[in-house]
């Protein structure tokens, strides 16, 4: 299996190559979340059909409710 290495909220992670935007977005959080690529946010519609590149940063968000 070969392997690229990116930036997810801060954390080195080794992933395989292919993986999607849409593969790294836990299942329970599919509805209230946003994805950035390198400092752009990428549409939900586009999570499945945009790769991770070497060296990409990504960060995944979602609000939190409190006080």
């Amino acid at each position: 299996m070969t392997t690229i290495t990116a930036q997810i909220n801060g954390e080195a992670r080794a992933l395989r190559v292919g993986t999607t935007l849409a593969d790294l977005v836990p299942p329970e959080w599919k509805q209230g979340v946003a994805v950035a690529r390198n400092e752009e946010i990428v549409p939900r519609a586009a999570w499945a059909t945009t790769p991770v590149a070497p060296g990409d940063a990504i960060e995944i968000v979602r609000p939190v409710s409190g006080g």
